[in-house]
């Protein structure tokens, strides 16, 4: 069982970052929810969408550490940008059930990313 959560979070985690939403997406189950210091999104494809601004940015992804039960994973990377942040280490907690995603907890640094949305303006 915990070869399939690793290859159920894997396969989302390198779709989202290849910024293939219909293959991450097929990766999440019917109920979902995800939460970051951003967003909160109950859409198996709403917390997606922007990828392509957010991977306009990203030079490369740098896994850390990986652990597996059958029912939970939680994956710690750093994500490095080509923006005033750099690199931004990252932990994401899955939660599954039956072979799919159920939810996503996000967590990271908020604080520098701020400034660089302000800049941005408004979406």
């Amino acid at each position: 069982m915990t070869t399939e959560t690793r290859r159920t979070v894997r396969a989302y985690h390198e779709a989202r970052f290849r910024g293939d939403v219909p293959a991450a997406a097929a990766q999440i189950g019917e109920k979902f929810s995800f939460r970051s210091p951003f967003i909160a999104s109950e859409s198996p494809t709403g917390h997606l969408d922007g990828i392509d601004g957010m991977l306009s940015i990203v030079t490369g992804v740098e896994m850390i550490s990986e652990l597996y039960s059958d029912t939970e994973a939680t994956l710690v990377y750093d994500v490095r940008t080509a923006s005033p942040v750099g690199t931004q280490r990252t932990a994401e907690h899955f939660r599954l059930a039956d072979g799919r995603i159920t939810s996503i907890l996000l967590i990271f640094d908020a604080t520098p990313w701020q400034a660089v949305m302000a800049a941005a303006g408004p979406v």
